[in-house]
């Protein structure tokens, strides 16, 4: 290419960079001042939140266009934060190089601004002199604040009014509406009167359910979820949780609970039900790595509304312990079937079939187990189990081969307070099981009981900078000796569930043979959660754990512990996982351990 040729192309790219340019409009690179002198600190915090203006000569290279439409709608804006914290005498001036702003106009702006200030003379603050909404259900307080003498913030106002209309709501008024209002502001004595007229309107029955979209579930079925009582007086409590059980099946992608314009007949309410399912199958995977224990994969298949009732079935299956040091390979295969609103709206049914092996060091087991149970939803964080399992162990260790068939009665009781399942921040979880079991066979009975405690705390400005994260786990068996019992219904420490730095179920109970489990368990683990980065995190952290042959954790048992670091990158299914670790205490390990897998560890 010659040179001539490359001058024709330099200067051709600089005229469609200038064509460019100029079609873009002009730009600017915009100072903002911002004086309010009579206002405290916390107002102006509000009002400098509030400007579109100062955050638009943020921006880089920002349009004169831009910043000047943000500057005009800034005095609507700024007006309504002065609102808000009680200044309704304020003055707000905005100017672009010395004009007001309003008086440039808008289809010939400047080619350049050098300076915006925006000078807020906010006043005094108003009292209210009158603060009233009427009719009010009886018993009902409004906000304390939103009485004579107080400082009259506009969002009060509205806060009063909603309050109102949400307890005539709840008392069956479904149509309750501000009939009127009249404000006005008294800016010799600074006061300001406030009076709203509301009309709750008739007391209200739920009507007929009506159910729109195009869903595979029967709308018998749908009515026999929502469980929404026709007939009964409104209340919009109820409303909320016929949508949160539809959406707890998980069959639906969208659901929509809407309240009709119009009152029927008789003062009767019609609610429709609009609906999309989600798509009718599901697929996922797991996999897990650790120097000692091998790789793990895990996967399932779930088919939704399976016969046109919202019944789901999950069929899973795993193998663990491939190219591991803690015995031979481990598998299990697993199916079941759940029911929404099989006793109840909130109760449903599930049935479960599972097979598994256990191939450790000291004991080889197969065991299966069939079952049939319900669990209740409480709340949207309290959930309750009930069930009947029969369970059947074939188990090979150094007592020989030996069987085991019993019945369970699982119960257990779940409470979810996290922020977030997959990244909690703060809150805590509890999961408490208890199953009695009931021998069969010569099999020895008992109970036994397990619980897992988790508590979050946050610090930082979003609370999720720095997490302090702390796990207990116990576990109990009573009324069967350690010969008595399959290993399954034993406790064991060490691994990535329980004690990183341990080798997997290494710590045991000497029983004069290879070592059995023990028949109580005691697990503790900290972690100190730090994100980097929005993508990337760091954890320290220290697991110990405790089991003896005793029923409950006391004296005569043994323990161990481990500490690591590890880092996280988070991802939308949860955070990948990387945890290096080593034994600080006990004698079942040495060396350092590393583990892989998806999710945090609690």
């Amino acid at each position: 290419m010659t040179r001539v040729q490359n001058l024709v192309r330099l200067a051709l790219c600089a005229m469609t960079i200038a064509v460019a340019a100029t079609m873009a409009g002009p730009v600017s690179a915009t100072q903002a001042r911002f004086t309010a002198p009579q206002a405290d600190e916390d107002l102006v915090a509000r009002l400098r939140a509030a400007s579109l203006t100062l955050g638009a000569v943020q921006v880089e290279d920002a349009p004169v266009q831009d910043i000047l439409g943000a500057a005009r709608a800034d005095y609507a804006i700024l007006t309504g934060a002065l609102y808000s914290a009680g200044y309704y005498s304020g003055a707000i001036t905005i100017t672009a190089d010395g004009r007001e702003v309003t008086g440039i106009a808008p289809l010939s702006p400047p080619q350049q601004i050098d300076e915006i200030v925006i000078s807020i003379n906010a006043g005094v603050q108003f009292r209210f002199s009158k603060a009233t909404v009427a009719p009010l259900p009886t018993g009902l307080r409004l906000p304390r604040d939103f009485r004579t003498g107080q400082i009259a913030k506009s969002g009060l106002i509205k806060e009063a009014a909603e309050t109102a209309v949400e307890a005539w709501r709840d008392q069956g008024h479904a149509k309750t509406s501000v009939a009127g209002q009249q404000i006005t502001a008294d800016h010799r004595a600074k006061t300001l009167s406030a009076e709203v007229a509301l009309d709750p309107g008739p007391r209200l029955r739920f009507g007929d359910l009506i159910l729109k979209g195009e869903s595979s579930v029967r709308d018998r079925r749908i009515r026999k979820i929502m469980g929404l009582p026709s007939g009964t007086v409104f209340a919009p409590d109820e409303l909320s949780r016929a949508a949160r059980r539809l959406r707890r099946t998980g069959v639906f992608r969208s659901v929509a609970v809407t309240e009709a314009d119009e009152v029927g007949p008789d003062d009767t309410l019609d609610i429709t039900a609009t609906l999309v399912d989600n798509p009718p199958r599901r697929i996922g995977f797991g996999a897990e790595l650790s120097s000692l224990e091998g790789l793990a994969l895990s996967g399932f298949w779930l088919k939704r509304d399976m016969l046109g009732g919202a019944e789901r079935l999950r069929l899973a299956g795993g193998i663990s312990g491939v190219g591991g040091q803690t015995g031979g390979i481990d598998y299990n295969v697993s199916s079941r079937i759940d029911r929404p609103a099989t006793l109840s709206p909130d109760t449903h049914g599930y049935l479960l079939a599972e097979l598994q092996q256990d191939d450790e060091d000291t004991y080889l087991e197969r065991w299966g187990r069939v079952g049939i149970g319900f669990e209740h939803n409480f709340s949207d964080t309290l959930t309750g189990t009930a069930g009947l399992t029969l369970n059947y162990s074939d188990v090979t260790d150094d007592d020989g081969q030996r069987n085991f068939l019993y019945l369970g009665l699982p119960v257990g009781v779940t409470l979810d307070k996290r922020n977030d399942i997959l990244e909690p921040s703060r809150g805590y979880f509890v999961d408490v099981e208890t199953m009695p079991y009931l021998g069969v066979n010569g099999t020895k009975s008992g109970l036994h009981s397990t619980a897992d405690l988790r508590g979050y705390v946050g610090f930082g400005a979003d609370r999720n900078r720095l997490i302090l994260a702390g796990r207990v786990q116990l576990g109990s068996l009573s009324g069967a000796g350690l010969d008595d019992v399959p290993p399954d219904l034993l406790f064991f420490s060490g691994g990535g569930g329980s004690v990183r730095g341990q080798p997997y179920q290494s710590l045991m109970i000497d029983d004069g043979g290879d070592g059995s489990g023990g028949r109580s368990f005691l697990g503790l683990a900290a972690e100190i959660r730090a994100k980097i980065t929005p993508k990337f995190g760091l954890v320290g952290f220290f697991d110990s754990g405790y089991i003896s042959a005793n029923s409950l954790p006391g004296s005569g048992g043994s323990s161990h512990s481990g500490a690591g670091i590890g880092a996280r990158y988070f991802t939308g299914i949860g955070a990948i996982r990387f945890d290096v670790a080593t034994p600080v205490g006990g004698t079942t390990g040495d060396g350092v351990q590393f583990y892989v897998g998806i999710g945090q560890s609690f």
